[in-house]
């Protein structure tokens, strides 16, 4: 049996931005067409109150199956910053054969972006030109670098609670992408300019509220994977088309809609659908060029799984693959 290893560097190397928004479309799709339910992700503490989570599941579609082991503990490296560590682990489908493992940390953090960049292609108008991201961490690096790949934005904006490291950032990554990225102060102004918004942060509070977004935005909601902290107030998630990565996670672990959930402001039938239903044709995604769209990224396995096929095939046309 040979399993193929992906370290960190493979990953960063091999997993590139356009070919990983294809792979996560094909995921999506194949997840919301499979009728075989798939196990919810579990979330524990550990230690000092750090968290360990499993992720396991199946992508029938590309013939696999695996899981995600990954720990969120406090990096030292970065004050008040987490770090995603762990490993992707892949199943030959047919054999039930290990093929592949792959350093979790890198993957999580270039498919997640460029899942939300397949929703914001499926879900924002067709003309937005605004492209807000807050928040300052590795998530707001990789979805500055997805979404420009399926909107021209004229203008990207990024917000942080540290008005400080937001303008460091906003530096770093205007060099990087070789564009202006121009550091906001303030929240609502922000959201105030923006059609995309992307809610990227660590924040136990809403940051974004429902009274600043204009009508026609799309909304990303990444940051929040599990009941308890809350990026967004009730009052967005209510008067939203809300559409989920995975309709029963989202049900179960989604704490924006738990949230708006509680407060009677909706109920389960808020959730119109997947986006995998929306990229299929079988669901409506944005009705018209004034409504609301929210999309809710809590992740998933597949997304993983896909990235890691994609590896694969990727890997073998460079002809990097160990014989």
């Amino acid at each position: 049996m040979t399993i193929v290893v992906f370290d960190a560097a493979r990953v960063e190397k091999l997993l590139d931005y356009p070919g990983c928004i294809k792979a996560m479309r094909r995921a999506m799709i194949a997840l919301s067409s499979s009728e075989r339910p798939q196990p919810l992700r579990q979330i524990f503490t550990v230690g000092d109150n750090q968290m360990f989570g499993t992720m396991p599941g199946e992508l029938q579609a590309l013939s696999t199956f695996g899981a995600k082991l990954v720990s969120v503990f406090v990096d030292a490296d970065r004050q008040g910053r987490s770090r995603h560590q762990g490993v992707v682990v892949s199943y030959d489908g047919k054999t039930g054969a290990v093929t592949c493992i792959a350093d979790a940390e890198p993957v999580t953090q270039i498919r997640t972006g460029c899942a939300s960049a397949t929703a914001t292609d499926a879900l924002a108008r067709t003309d937005a030109e605004v492209l807000a991201i807050f928040g300052t961490g590795i998530q707001a690096q990789s979805h500055l670098r997805a979404l420009p790949l399926v909107r021209p934005f004229r203008e990207i904006l990024t917000w942080g609670r540290s008005p400080e490291r937001t303008a460091e950032f906003a530096e770093q990554m205007s060099n990087e992408l070789g564009r202006a990225v121009t550091a906001v102060s303030d929240g609502k102004e922000a959201a105030g300019r923006a059609d995309v918004i992307c809610t990227v942060t660590s924040s136990s509070e809403p940051v974004l509220l429902g009274e600043w977004v204009k009508p026609g935005t799309h909304i990303n909601l990444v940051g929040s994977s599990y009941i308890g902290p809350v990026e967004v107030d009730g009052a967005l998630v209510a008067k939203a088309r809300y559409v989920a990565d995975y309709r029963p996670g989202v049900l179960a672990q989604a704490a924006e809609l738990a949230a708006a959930r509680e407060a009677k402001l909706i109920d389960d039938g808020h959730v119109i659908g997947e986006i995998g239903d929306v990229l299929a044709g079988r669901v409506r995604g944005r009705e018209d060029d004034s409504q609301i769209t929210i999309y809710k990224s809590l992740g998933h396995v597949a997304q993983d799984l896909a990235a890691l096929v994609y590896l694969i095939e990727r890997a073998d046309a460079l002809g990097s693959l160990p014989s």
